[in-house]
């Protein structure tokens, strides 16, 4: 058996890199760790979302799954996040520019 890094782990470091008030879609993640899928990272956040800035990874759309959309928005008030009328967040601002992450030098066991 392999004793590294788990799938969880790596959502959950990506997800802790992730700037406050921006955000990534679950397939942004899925698309920078290389694997899985936008419903791979949005299970993984169900299970362990509660130890991570779960209201920085949000649906392409910019949408928020509904039963977290008040406790988001409080979230993203307070960073600042950029928002649609609508209430959703606003990606073409608000999206983080992953560009600064190196993931080819990325050491997902820290």
């Amino acid at each position: 058996m392999k004793g590294g890094p788990t799938w969880e782990d790596d959502v959950a470091d990506l997800v802790a890199r992730i700037p406050p008030g921006r955000v990534l879609s679950y397939g942004d993640v899925a698309e920078l760790l290389g694997r899985g899928s936008a419903r791979g990272v949005g299970r993984t956040m169900q299970l362990a979302g509660h130890r991570l800035a779960w209201w920085r990874v949000v649906r392409a759309d910019g949408g928020l799954h509904e039963p977290l959309r008040e406790r988001a928005g409080v979230e993203h008030a307070r960073e600042g996040t950029p928002r649609r009328v609508d209430g959703r967040v606003d990606m073409a601002r608000a999206r983080w520019d992953a560009a600064c992450w190196d993931p080819a030098g990325w050491d997902p066991a820290g």
